[in-house]
């Protein structure tokens, strides 16, 4: 029975949905569970009597279905946060989300008082070539009012088979009256990666882990060489802030990309004959150019585990403030016409063999982005870390003592001028900062 092993973050942790699955398949091993106690059985046998006296007495005729997958999912709750069962509908969702491919129009929408508005349009899609713009309203779908309707639900209304056409009203400032725009869907490819050069530094922004992500960094790389010129390149930025993980093989062709030898990350269940270890392989794509990854409370799963593993093996000097924490790996178990279950199974250890679960990544130079004052008091806002959640997996202590520590904020200005950490990481590549850390202390241990 084959199952596939993930990197997730629960999507209530970080405000939007984020669920991830693995390509990389692992097989069971031929070990069977121990049979269940007596007194399970006898357990089993009360939530039978339960379930028959709900669907007996119950003041309305309940849903048997919705009976059985509620049981099932407060199961799961009760491991941990990231345990969960996942319908027919959520499983192919997520399929979706980790492709990285969907039939849709190409917009980036959020919510905003109640209203879906557009971020932004993606290049060369029907959205983008139709002339939607950032901050248009869109308040109906083929004549429907889509007011009270969730962002997941209108996000879903959009998306369909490709070559299906559908009429969306717009509602755009300055613009009297709204009007409708006609689009047909086509396969749109999510965008994970995106760069441009900061004066002789190239910045790239990885905002997930799916299927296109090390393709898309291969691409930002070689754009950034041949419009600066490679032997011009200072050094190159890697932007993991808010990136709430993804795909391990995908992580790990991440970490691989500037990495030359040594292990990137191990993972280990409670049986010791599934511990899987990766290692680099040959090849540095910014031909040993100084790296610097920024992370902050969002940064999470997937996120970590390249950073954890550049900065182990002193590849990079990891600027911001700490990591998520987040150190699990979940295997998806496909249930046939059933949905699928999201089990944690093993946790994972950077190359120095350390579990950052409910701990996370601390930086290398911690570089701490202020709140502009309209959002101080903000609840979105707060710190972000695996040991807030209730019922996180325990952490494990390292070596020099450390303890359980609740993530930081997740905050970055929508304007660059007002990054105050892609500055630093900025100035410290152009020379203007001198840092003794900078590239990280070689007195750090790892393993050879």
């Amino acid at each position: 029975m084959i199952r596939k092993a993930s990197l997730l973050l629960a999507g209530a942790a970080l405000g939007a949905i984020v669920a991830v699955s693995l390509t990389q398949t692992q097989f069971f091993s031929g070990s069977a569970a121990n049979a269940a106690s007596a007194d399970t059985y006898r357990e089993l046998n009360l939530f039978g009597d339960v379930f028959e006296r709900i669907r007996a007495d119950y003041v309305e005729t309940p849903d048997e279905n919705a009976l059985i997958e509620s049981a099932i999912n407060g199961m799961l709750a009760g491991l941990d946060p990231h345990s969960s069962y996942l319908s027919p509908k959520n499983f192919k969702d997520m399929q979706v989300q980790t492709s990285g491919k969907f039939g849709g129009l190409g917009i980036e929408v959020t919510m905003e008082d109640g209203v879906i508005k557009v971020v932004s349009p993606i290049d060369d899609t029907p959205a983008q070539r139709a002339g939607i713009l950032a901050n248009d309203l869109i308040i109906a779908l083929d004549g429907e009012q889509i007011e009270g309707l969730s962002l997941n639900e209108a996000v879903e209304k959009m998306r369909g088979p490709i070559d299906t056409p559908i009429t969306l009203t717009i509602k755009r400032e300055n613009v009297e009256k709204p009007f409708d725009v006609d689009l047909v869907r086509e396969e749109i490819t999510l965008q994970s990666v995106r760069s441009r050069e900061e004066g002789d530094v190239g910045y790239v922004r990885i905002s997930s882990f799916n299927e296109q992500t090390f393709d898309g960094l291969k691409e930002a790389i070689d754009k950034i060489n041949d419009d600066l010129g490679k032997a011009k390149v200072k050094g190159y930025i890697i932007d993991l802030r808010n990136n709430p993980g993804g795909l391990l093989d995908q992580a790990i062709a991440v970490s691989d990309a500037f990495l030359d030898r040594g292990e990137i990350v191990s993972t280990r269940s409670r049986h010791a004959e599934e511990t899987q270890r990766y290692n680099a392989h040959s090849g540095d794509i910014t031909g040993g150019k100084p790296v610097i990854i920024l992370v902050n409370g969002g940064s999470a799963s997937a996120s970590e585990i390249v950073a954890g593993a550049l900065q182990d093996h002193r590849r990079a000097t990891i600027i911001g403030t700490r990591s998520f924490g987040k150190g699990s790996v979940q295997t998806i178990i496909p249930l046939g016409a059933n949905g699928a279950l999201r089990l944690t199974t093993a946790r994972y250890y950077t190359p120095s063999g350390t579990s950052i679960q409910a701990k996370g990544i601390d930086p290398d130079i911690e570089v701490v982005q202020e709140l502009p004052p309209e959002l101080a008091d903000a609840a979105n806002v707060e710190p972000r870390g695996e040991a807030s959640l209730k019922g996180h997996l325990v952490g494990e202590d390292t070596d020099n003592g450390k303890k359980e520590e609740s993530g930081s904020l997740a905050y970055v200005p929508a304007d660059p001028d007002e990054d105050k950490q892609l500055h630093y990481a900025l100035d410290l590549l152009n020379g203007l900062q001198v840092n003794s850390e900078f590239p990280p202390d070689p007195a750090r241990g790892i393993p050879n």
